[in-house]
């Protein structure tokens, strides 16, 4: 993310996403009554009405929404509202839609810009992600995703053309060979500064053997309970994959779901859905406050979003920390299962 401008006095910040992960970002900022300026295309009728002539163009213009939905996209994210801001012949109040996508400039306005928010910002303009490839394999497959800072991205399997074998006899070199070549082909544009391979016995240990002594060095060992696509949620919680991925997003929501979890199976300083959440929140209790991607997003699209935003605000005013869960690991699905908002008090609180 580029910030261009910002003055929080006046509450604003000009910036212009730079890859597709960064509207990931803006889309967990953009808050239902903000103020958004884009340059879009607005269709505009030539000609006086009835006439058979009159024709209908899209003219790009400046318009400022006031935000009532933003809903992420594979490539875009989609804001929805009414119009404040345009050309004289654009009607305030009528309803508009435009497309925020990577290099596209916007302003976003707010009444209070939330600490948590800011952070946000923060991490997508400064933090680079390491460019990470998790493999999960065993003697006839192998799964390829690519870690992401809101999760992992399923890229390729592969299924080595072998017969079936005692579970304990060694792969065929040739598997190997087909994994490094694939490995090769997804390093066109650039090489992965860490690759985690994962498998259920000793195939992770032969593929490393076999491989060049570049691609060697670069390789993580893991240890997997299973080979397929909910193999890369249990690898994201193994401690050795956490270590070399400590910096990480994802890494992190990961852990604080865990600690929440175990408080919660200790009945120790933990709260979880909105009433008990609420409460603590009201309190000035919460040290951590959790909650995934997917409650904001039905927060805003039930029209219900006011509530979870106050909980927000209060643990940000007593200075509690505010985390963010992807609903694209399995840490956000855990939290998903327990409401979708949970909390890591300062001391236990009485139910």
């Amino acid at each position: 993310m580029k910030i261009l401008s910002k003055d929080l006095r006046k509450g604003f910040i000009k910036l212009e996403p730079e890859h597709t992960e960064d509207l990931w970002y803006l889309s967990q900022v953009i808050d239902q009554g903000d103020l958004a300026k884009a340059r879009t295309l607005r269709k505009i009728k030539l000609g006086s009405e009835g006439d058979r002539n009159q024709k209908v163009i899209r003219k790009p213009v400046w318009l400022e929404l006031k935000v009532e939905k933003a809903e992420l996209q594979s490539d875009s994210l989609r804001v929805s509202g009414t119009i404040t801001e345009g050309p004289e012949d654009i009607p305030n109040g009528s309803h508009h839609t435009f497309s925020v996508e990577p290099f596209t400039e916007i302003t976003l306005t707010k009444e209070r810009w939330l600490s948590f928010q800011l952070d946000l910002m923060k991490e997508s303009v400064e933090s680079r992600q390491a460019h990470i490839l998790l493999i999960v394999m065993d003697r006839e497959e192998a799964f390829f995703a690519r870690l992401k800072k809101s999760g992992y991205e399923f890229v390729s399997m592969l299924k080595g053309n072998v017969q079936k074998k005692r579970v304990d006899e060694k792969i065929s070199g040739n598997f190997y060979k087909e994994i490094e070549d694939a490995i090769a082909e997804m390093e066109t544009r650039a090489p992965f500064e860490t690759i985690i391979v994962a498998s259920p016995s000793f195939w992770k240990e032969d593929l490393m053997k076999g491989v060049s002594p570049d691609l060697r060095k670069r390789m993580v060992p893991a240890t997997c309970g299973s080979v397929g696509m909910t193999a890369f949620d249990e690898l994201l919680r193994r401690d050795e994959v956490r270590s070399a991925l400590r910096k990480d997003k994802v890494t992190k929501e990961i852990g604080k779901v865990e600690e929440l979890l175990e408080n919660i199976s200790k009945d120790g300083n933990a709260v979880y859905g909105m009433a008990e959440t609420g409460a603590a929140a009201d309190a000035g209790a919460i040290a951590c406050i959790l909650v995934t991607d997917s409650l904001i997003q039905k927060a805003r699209d039930e029209g219900w979003y006011h509530k979870l935003d106050a909980i927000l605000k209060a643990v940000d005013s007593a200075g509690g920390e505010i985390v963010m869960v992807s609903r694209a690991h399995e840490g956000g699905k855990k939290l998903d299962g327990l409401g979708g908002i949970g909390a890591i008090t300062r001391y236990k609180m009485n139910r």
